[in-house]
């Protein structure tokens, strides 16, 4: 069982940060959820974070406006201290500012670059945050507009304890997908660019239909995976 910290920086409770919440957490609008949020662009019980292996889950529990972390539509996703979670009109910050500085440690990034945040040690502002600093979504930033790296990271790690035949599936759909891709890049042409200005791939428009379908198939993994009934 997993604690959690989570902030609101956007909507009518924000400047709360909710701290050491044992998992399950759910969300939502109703007054028996762990976290309550007032907007009506909230599901009743909107969304869930739950620990597996070590790992804090969320799940959109088939919202009606659906959750975004860093800007990016998701119905299932392993959260990293620093990721911003849309729900509705709000925005919650994942993780308490030891957990943000030390996730940034170690992608060897400064804490302003994994998320678009506000410092303000120097105003003092600290009451009852973790280690006296509190964080806020920069001047120029809101809801509406946040769009960050869904994986700041690079690529995820893929799973762990796969049955021999678990991987032989997995290793299947990535070839697969490795396949779809091999083939647009390879018929790809460069055009001649005399300046060498704006470099540029065209692509034959049956390739490019090709790498649409490939979004559709994984795209339809992904639902396929957060619903598996």
């Amino acid at each position: 069982m997993a604690q959690v910290t989570i902030s609101i920086l956007e909507g009518l409770e924000r400047g709360r940060t909710f701290r050491d919440l044992e998992t399950p957490v759910t969300i939502g609008r109703e007054e028996d959820n762990v976290i309550q949020l007032n907007d009506e662009r909230v599901s009743r019980i909107h969304a869930k974070l739950q620990e597996d292996r070590g790992q804090v889950i969320l799940t959109d529990l088939n919202s009606t406006n659906g959750s975004r972390v860093n800007g990016h539509p998701v119905q299932l996703r392993v959260l990293q201290p620093g990721d911003h979670v849309q729900i509705g009109r709000c925005t919650l910050l994942f993780g308490s500012d030891a957990e943000i500085a030390e996730h940034a440690q170690q992608l060897g990034v400064e804490v302003a670059s994994l998320t678009p945040l506000s410092y303000l040690a120097e105003n003092g502002s600290g009451s009852g945050s973790d280690s006296g600093v509190e964080f806020e979504l920069a001047d120029d930033l809101n809801a509406e507009n946040l769009q960050l790296p869904l994986f700041p990271g690079g690529a995820p790690a893929l799973p762990d304890e796969l049955e021999p035949g678990q991987r032989a599936r997995v290793s299947d759909v990535l070839g697969y997908i490795h396949e779809r891709m091999r083939d647009v890049s390879v018929n790809g042409a460069d055009p001649q660019d005399p300046d060498g200005n704006n470099p540029v791939m065209e692509v034959p428009w049956a390739h490019w239909q090709n790498l649409m379908q490939l979004q559709r198939d994984l795209a339809l993994y992904l639902r396929q995976i957060a619903n598996p009934d």
